[in-house]
């Protein structure tokens, strides 16, 4: 090859050579026009200024300067990678608070590693420390918090001399229950974290298990106690705030607190609600926490919601079964008050009912326009009541008439006082 054809062939492959930045896309060069590929105009992406972790997305009392996701960082490898034991726990507890459902497969891994970290007096008790922070700080924890102590009561192996988990978290649950009297009457904040520390007690009472000697499981009497020293506390200073707390309380625990007491042969719970009847006379509240009270004496009429079947020999009435009424319909008068069997003149309210309707769908008053009398569906109607039938409705009627006085009347009167 002679210089002339050398020159020819560097030009050549100077022109057809493919930049360095651009040899991760393409392997051979242009082969001609026919070859080239429209250009398409790509439109600029638009940026969010958003961010999923933004303090507003967080529930208050949210710890984030722990924000490692459990996806990429699992347990597989105990506590590695954290530095401190407060960091590891503040972690799980975040992870359990965004994710409640990772409980199941998450706490028994937790309880190992915490096995191998906490070793000493000290970390036991900031193990507590920690947790009881986050129940009683953080919105809607206090049940989850609850069921994590129960675990790490029963699966723990630690037991210094100081005591044990359990012994421990009762004892920190001690140091805020000797305050109950000056925080009910504190300021709102004071009485906002009093009202958290109750609720979470009271889970701790129908959570945490303790088992004997024998097996069988029990509850903490001493959390028994403490529930009802800390009614006292709420009634003895009625504030709006405090009436509320003592409502949830006895919505959670006041069907077992009440059982428990009645095993004990005390009338507690009797003793309550007389005390909730005198707030309802006497305290200045409002009108709406007045109702709300009024409907948890409803709720304990009828033995806290519970419908225990009755036996196969014995009928169901109202004396025997304070769940008669409950599932009873609601009918109305021509004036648009309602009435139900519950009610002293159901029987005559209802008769006055059937009077008005007629048993006749295409009563004007209904808004119907069906067809008349010659329609072949009311014929097949029988007017006459089977003998059977009309003896089990007249007893049905004689039974209403027994109200129940002792829950109904007392709530009927204290509404219309209010």
């Amino acid at each position: 090859m002679d210089l002339g054809s050398h020159s020819t062939l560097h030009q050549h492959l100077q022109q057809t050579r493919i930049p360095f930045e651009s040899q991760d896309k393409a392997s051979v060069p242009d082969s001609g026009p026919e070859m080239a590929k429209p250009q398409v105009a790509v439109a600029p992406v638009v940026v969010s200024k958003l961010s999923v972790k933004a303090p507003e997305f967080y529930p208050s009392g949210y710890n984030m300067n722990f924000t490692q996701n459990f996806v990429d960082s699992s347990y597989e490898d105990g506590y590695d990678g954290y530095l401190t034991l407060a960091e590891y726990v503040q972690d799980f507890l975040n992870q359990l608070t965004e994710q409640p459902g990772c409980f199941e497969t998450e706490i028994e891994q937790f309880a190992e590693s915490l096995n191998g970290w906490v070793t000493t007096d000290e970390a036991l008790q900031e193990l507590v420390e920690l947790i009881y922070q986050q129940a009683t700080s953080v919105p809607n924890f206090s049940y989850m918090g609850a069921r994590l102590c129960n675990y790490l009561s029963h699966h723990l192996t630690i037991s210094p001399q100081s005591g044990n988990f359990r012994q421990l978290l009762l004892q920190r649950c001690r140091t805020e229950f000797e305050n109950r009297d000056e925080a009910a009457k504190g300021d709102e904040d004071t009485r906002k974290q009093f009202h958290a520390f109750v609720l979470f007690l009271a889970e701790l009472y129908l959570n945490l298990e303790i088992k004997g000697t024998k097996g069988q499981v029990t509850r903490a009497e001493i959390l028994q106690e403490g529930l009802r020293e800390l009614l006292n506390a709420l009634f003895s200073n009625p504030v709006d705030s405090n009436l509320i707390c003592a409502v949830k309380l006895l919505k959670l625990t006041g069907s077992v607190l009440e059982d428990a007491w009645k095993e004990k042969g005390k009338n507690d719970m009797n003793e309550v609600i007389q005390r909730i009847e005198n707030v309802v006379l006497d305290a200045n509240c409002s009108r709406d926490v007045k109702r709300m009270l009024l409907k948890l004496v409803e709720l304990r009429s009828s033995n806290w919601g519970r419908v225990h079947g009755t036996s196969s020999h014995t009928d169901a009435t109202p004396d025997n079964d304070p769940n008669y009424f409950m599932n009873e319909p609601t009918f109305y008068t021509s004036d648009g008050i309602p009435f139900t069997a519950a009610d002293p003149d159901y029987q005559e309210k209802y008769q006055e009912l059937l009077e008005r309707e007629d048993f006749c769908p295409d009563n004007e008053e209904n808004g119907t326009d069906l067809p008349g009398a010659d329609y072949l569906y009311f014929d097949d109607i029988d007017d006459e009541m089977d003998p059977e039938i009309e003896e089990a409705y007249e007893k049905f009627c004689l039974e209403s008439e027994h109200e129940r006085k002792e829950s109904v009347f007392f709530v009927t009167s204290q509404v219309n006082i209010l």
